[in-house]
């Protein structure tokens, strides 16, 4: 991945922890469980591993990378840290954040595309919720263009469209095309699935599965029962399927139009045994509409 970082150094130096900043972060949540467990060997080893920041003016920094170190060092009381010390703008640090955060310690899908989008709107100078919009129209494009068995690519006629191409490559997650087609469906989830993948409580394959229900109250239990029960993804399609939705009562207008398409489809009158019994029915059914 191609680097425009200025002045940069991996010497450490050691800073007041109070002069580091939190900025904006592609990690919103870290498990309790895992963090409790990095406090426990930083208060045995130290800190093995410097944490990243950049000069915000005289002895204060913003953290670019390492929160869950400078999480631990905060619940530790410790006075300072090892820190090594980069010039970037606001692109380069959300870049090498979201980097160092895949390598290190996977985000869970959400966060993953946000932080994919933040950055997106960074290069292309956009704002975050008009990158959905272009990568839609990209993929547009690009389905007519595979209609009409055209081989040119059609986001290479456009500077901008390159420009997203390039970054995924040096982001080396997936396609642009993946991520739309994949990814940004996460967004427009239940409020209730997207706070389940957050926090790390369901596999965002699973919760897709349960997305699907329409009932609040089915799509709630059945969430509620996955996670409980740690449910495989072929469970829970199974109790999708015994999930029957309540069919909407006809009107008897169109109840007994419906029956008299269905008598002239089936040709009743083709197979004596059920003419007979049809027959019956129908008897029954004119005495009926004889009655005052």
């Amino acid at each position: 991945m191609q680097s425009h970082i200025r002045e940069t150094t991996n010497v450490a130096e050691w800073v007041s922890l109070m002069s580091i900043k939190t900025g904006k972060q592609s990690r919103h949540y870290f498990d309790p469980e895992k963090l409790e467990q990095l406090v426990r060997s930083i208060a045995q080893h130290g800190i093995l591993e410097p944490l990243l920041v950049r000069p915000l003016n005289a002895n204060e920094y913003e953290l670019v990378a390492g929160e869950r170190r400078f999480r631990a060092a905060l619940k530790l009381g410790l006075p300072q840290v090892p820190v090594i010390i980069r010039h970037m703008n606001d692109e380069e640090a959300i870049q090498l954040n979201l980097i160092e955060n895949l390598q290190r310690e996977d985000l869970n899908p959400i966060e993953e595309t946000e932080g994919v989008l933040q950055l997106l709107a960074f290069r292309l100078q956009m704002s975050p919720e008009a990158i959905p919009t272009l990568l839609y129209q990209m993929k547009n494009t690009a389905d007519k263009e595979a209609e009409t068995k055209n081989n040119i690519i059609p986001n290479s006629r456009f500077d901008r469209e390159q420009e997203i191409q390039s970054i995924f490559q040096d982001l080396g997650l997936m396609s642009w095309l993946s991520f739309t087609c994949n990814r940004l469906p996460l967004l427009n989830l239940p409020r209730e699935i997207l706070d389940a993948i957050r926090t790390g409580k369901i596999a965002y394959t699973k919760a897709l599965a349960i997305a699907r229900i329409k009932d609040e109250t089915q799509r709630q239990n059945l969430l509620d029962r996955a996670i409980a029960e740690n449910l495989s993804l072929s469970q829970i399609r199974s109790r999708i399927k015994a999930i029957k939705p309540q069919a909407e009562p006809q009107s008897p207008e169109v109840l007994l139009t419906n029956l008299h398409r269905r008598l002239l489809k089936t040709k009743l009158w083709e197979d004596s045994q059920r003419w007979t019994q049809a027959q019956a029915l129908l008897a029954q059914l004119e005495a009926l509409l004889d009655r005052e």
